[in-house]
């Protein structure tokens, strides 16, 4: 028995058929190593079939194929390949014929390849698929998450055949249940024994059993071993402990099987009255919803590159990450166990009503069930997934019809985890969206017979840009009205949780309506954090908030931007940003990990942090002309790095739970601005740009609680470059993030100095992406080049072998940077 990865030696092009291929008309192979996106060095054009949902990338369709050799020693063995993710419509193909197919893009999937080998030789491995106008945003396409390659005997531990349950914890202990699914493939009856044996975070023995059992041919048996942990290391995300399970399946004294599992023990219960609680704990939920891509990489999901987000969005003050929209990477999942951060795993996006021309509501039918299966067959041993959603702002929530496929989801997923709360993620305003359209053309309609349509005198296209500016109040209030309450009762009221997008208005309406109902706000405004978190605080049935979003990424291009009047005054919010606009631009984090000033607001919003944060509005724009979106945060960076704009007024922000803050610039007092008079833990000024420094000093009662500074970078202009690790493994697949900056003799990035900067890495190394956070940059993420972005380039780099990864750093006016990483 054997379960090995399967990422390196393949080769990727673009997909032909046999019949263009026989005209010549093959792209050559090109060799890649797994996980790999297909889209992600691909040119983005303005006429790109998605446009802005899919940051302006193409189409595409494309084939893998790799060379496998297959000892005669794994003749009548049982041999099955795992895919973690392949984006879209797989189908897998050994030695020509077609071995196994899976039209989601976002589920794990096994296909047993042995009936198609050639035992003894050399086989080929070929697998299809593509990506096309079949998204709201980027989705990247390929095998992008990795395979593994299982091997095993006829008697053996069924593939995803141990789960293990925290049955009770008790003052003293535990009590865990590891249900093992054996299967016999063999021709003969089989008596084997089960052997299980639990390691302690410590890597002590903490519990064990061993099980007879006996099998006729072609049967499988389920083993039931139910064990005490003594003082049991809970799981929490203070504490994120982890214990190992192995289970060994022995034939006549040999070992014929083995399978090793982490998990943690934690218990998971919630109500309206006490809300979540995590082993006994009440926790209200600090949420990011986090699309799967990881910016420069593309859709590509490794531990490495997971572990580092993961981390990061931990130390701002998140607790929990809802997988949006789309169940989670195993990868993502690890991360999450290791470093403690609950998960919310969402199956899909849509059901039956497509929200994309080609998307998978076609296949949702015949898949979805065999999706949801994959979905907690994936998450079941990962004590970090608390929750299951069974959806994001689907239409049909809104129907009897809908209520009816809610229940069956709902219901199929308790069948099969009784162990997870069910939630899903539904919008009032898209529930209803049948009479949202019709209202608002009946008001169109009624402009125009009055001759007062948009555009008479507030220039083209103000009515919709002015709708969207107002979304967030519109959302609120159909959310809350009657209309809505009655469409979706059903659909909610199968739900162990309610998950509410854009739906805080029901929060209180809720808590005498429906007393049972506990609500989690599923999406929300970035800007609404302080408000919607006193809610959260407030009330025990609503147990926790999930901002739209965490982490930048990749489509839904400009959804988070801010606009400027031009001359003409008109400078309305818009959405979608046309060319080359590339990322939403709506993260507490950019695509490349840096944090945005709305984190550290969230940060304050939460309790957490007591240190006032300063935030000034580019020199280079006014933002008296500003029109941002509902999904943005204001044009601002936490920089005093405005040289060549003195005496300009900027304006200044300061995020503070205070009663009021004090500017000092260059030990001058600029004043005192009451907090929460525009907004609730912001204090506002306008303040002549002047080098040096500028601190804030927040107040309650009179008495400094608090104060930051934010300090004008020297003249000089050198390269500064930080790895976020130490050492490298040398297997081609863990990543090296590279900080770069521009910064002065002390460290302090320069804002306004931008330039190329060139990456070149040598030894045993390789250049995996080079990228910055420019929301609307025309170049690619592949290098070596890059335009530095607020000062900023993030280079990611691997090892292929053992020695050392050498990088050499370079911009015009620049002394070079050199950067080494061992590998082994």
């Amino acid at each position: 028995m054997s379960t090995n990865t399967l990422n390196d030696g393949w080769a990727v092009r673009p997909k032909v058929s046999a019949f263009a291929e026989l005209g010549g008309g093959a792209g050559d192979w090109t060799p890649v190593q797994l996980p790999h996106d297909a889209l992600i060095s691909a040119a983005r054009t303005p006429e790109a079939p998605g446009g802005a949902a899919t940051g302006y990338f193409p189409s595409g369709a494309f084939e893998y194929k790799r060379s496998l050799q297959v000892p005669v020693d794994d003749a009548g063995k049982i041999i099955v390949l795992e895919f973690g993710g392949v984006y879209r419509d797989a189908m897998v193909y050994v030695n020509g014929a077609l071995a196994g197919q899976h039209a989601f893009g976002y589920s794990r999937f096994t296909v047993r390849i042995d009936p198609y080998l050639n035992v003894g030789g050399d086989n080929e491995v070929r697998v299809t698929c593509r990506a096309h106008q079949d998204s709201r945003w980027y989705t990247g396409a390929g095998i992008y998450r990795a395979v593994k390659l299982i091997v095993k005997e006829p008697i053996h531990i069924a593939v995803d055949g141990i789960q293990i349950h925290t049955r009770e914890i008790s003052d003293s202990g535990a009590i865990i249940e590891v249900v093992s699914t054996v299967v016999n493939e063999g021709r003969a009856t089989a008596t084997v024994a089960l052997d299980t044996a639990v390691t302690a975070p410590s890597g002590f023995a903490a519990a064990g059993d061993r099980t007879p059992v006996t099998m006729l041919p072609g049967e499988s048996a389920t083993v039931r071993h139910r064990l005490t942990v003594d003082e049991a290391e809970l799981w929490n995300v203070e504490s994120p402990s982890l214990y190992g399970c192995a289970v060994r399946l022995l034939h006549h004294d040999r070992v014929v099987d083995e399978e090793n599992v982490d998990f943690g023990v934690r218990e998971i219960s919630v109500d309206s009255r006490r809300g979540l609680r995590i082993n006994g704990e009440v926790v209200k939920l600090r949420g990011a919803s986090v699309h799967s891509d990881n910016g420069p990489l593309g859709a590509v999901s490794v531990e490495s590159a997971e572990l580092r987000r993961v981390r990061l969005l931990k130390a701002a003050g998140f607790n929990a990450i809802r997988s949006s929209h789309n169940p989670a990477s195993p990868a993502l999942l690890a991360a999450c166990d290791r470093v403690g951060m609950f998960v919310v795993d969402e199956a899909f996006d849509m059901w039956t009503s497509s929200k994309s021309d080609y998307d998978y509501a076609s296949d949702f039918a015949q898949w979805w069930e065999r999706d949801l299966e994959a979905l907690v067959a994936k998450n079941i041993n990962h004590p970090s997934v608390i929750m299951h959603s069974i959806g994001n702002e689907i239409p049909e929530t809104g129907t009897p019809t809908g209520g009816v496929w809610s229940r069956r989801l709902a219901e199929k997923l308790r069948t099969l985890d009784s162990s997870r709360p069910v939630t899903n993620g539904i919008n009032g305003f898209v529930s209803s969206l049948d009479v949202v359209i019709a209202g608002m053309q009946a008001a169109q309609a009624a402009q125009v017979a009055s001759g007062t349509e948009a555009g008479a005198g507030a220039g083209a296209g103000a009515g919709v840009n002015g709708m969207m500016t107002d979304v967030g109040d519109m959302m609120n209030q159909i959310a809350a009205s009657d209309m809505v309450t009655l469409r979706t009762e059903e659909s909610f009221s199968v739900l162990d949780v309610a998950g509410m997008n854009y739906g805080d208005a029901r929060y209180m309406l809720d808590k005498t309506r429906f007393p049972n109902r506990v609500i989690l706000g599923t999406e929300s405004f970035p800007s609404q954090i302080a408000r919607i978190w006193s809610l959260v605080e407030q009330h025990d049935h609503v147990i926790g908030d999930f901002t739209w979003t965490g982490w930048d990424y990749l489509g839904e291009a400009g959804l988070g931007s801010v606009s400027y009047a031009g001359p003409d005054g008109i400078g309305a919010a818009a959405v979608a940003q046309p060319f080359p606009w590339l990322t939403a631009w709506c993260g507490d984090f950019d695509v490349t990990g840096q944090r945005r000033p709305a984190s550290f607001y969230r940060e304050i919003a939460f309790g957490i942090r007591t240190e006032p944060y300063i935030a000034v509005w580019r020199a280079d724009k006014e933002h008296r002309a500003a029109s941002p979106t509902p999904w943005a945060w204001s044009d601002v960076v936490g920089s005093w790095s405005w040289v060549g704009h003195e005496g300009k007024q900027l304006a200044i922000e300061v995020y503070a739970d205070a009663d009021e803050v004090e500017l000092i610039l260059n030990g001058t007092s600029r004043g005192r601005a009451i907090v929460g008079e525009t907004m609730p833990l912001r204090a506002d000024f306008d303040l002549a740009f002047e080098s040096g420094e500028l601190i804030a000093v927040a107040y309650v009662d009179g008495r400094e609680i608090g104060r930051s500074s934010i300090i004008t970078p020297g003249s000089e202009l050198q390269l500064s470059a930080v790895a976020d690790r130490a050492e490298l493994d040398a297997d081609g697949e863990s990543l090296a993030f590279v900080e770069i900056a521009l910064t002065d003799a002390s460290g302090r990035v320069h804002l306004g100095r931008d330039r190329e900067v060139v990456v070149t890495v040598g030894g045993a190394g390789r250049l995996v992406a080079l990228g910055s956070a420019d929301p609307s940059s025309i170049e690619g993420f592949a290098g070596p080049c890059r335009t530095s972005f607020d000062g900023r380039v993030l280079a990611v780099v691997c090892a292929g072998e053992a020695g050392t990864v050498e990088l050499t750093i370079e911009a015009t006016g620049c002394e070079p940077q050199r950067v080494a990483i061992p590998a082994s």
